[in-house]
């Protein structure tokens, strides 16, 4: 099963349901994709650390990760954006974790206080590719 980080973000979705969360699931072909965006502060300050994210109220956080019909995560591309309401760009650059079998992708966002923004990330592995799409309003702490 999952560990580290993920089970703190995982937990921390399963716990603190508001709107400062978004946790969702998307099917892309045969992948299942688990996806969500909350703010950088839910972690605590020893697991920004070892994995080298800047704890901040205006830092936003993504968590990705593919799985197959079996339900194991899969090692895949991953590149993608977020777009501001007001058209401001910005490329996400995607960490990928691993821990023990589980492999998901982090990545991090510079946010304004209640900014929409809309992320559109391609996922490809050699089998398939499709894209992950979906809105969230980030809000500091």
């Amino acid at each position: 099963m999952f560990k580290g980080i993920l089970t703190s973000l995982l937990l921390s979705v399963g716990l603190l349901l508001s709107a400062q969360l978004h946790a969702a699931e998307q099917k892309i072909g045969d992948w299942t994709v688990h996806y969500n965006a909350l703010p950088s502060t839910f972690l605590t300050p020893e697991v920004a650390r070892a994995n080298r994210i800047e704890r901040s109220r205006y830092n936003g956080l993504l968590n990705i990760a593919v799985l197959d019909p079996s339900g194991r995560t899969l090692q895949v591309n991953m590149s993608g954006e977020g777009k501001s309401l007001i058209g401001t760009i910005r490329k996400l650059e995607f960490q990928t974790i691993r821990e023990g079998d589980a492999v998901y992708y982090l990545a991090q966002y510079p946010f304004r206080n209640e900014e929409n923004v809309l992320f559109t990330i391609d996922i490809k592995s050699p089998e398939q590719g499709g894209e992950l799409s979906f809105r969230h309003t980030f809000y500091a702490d």
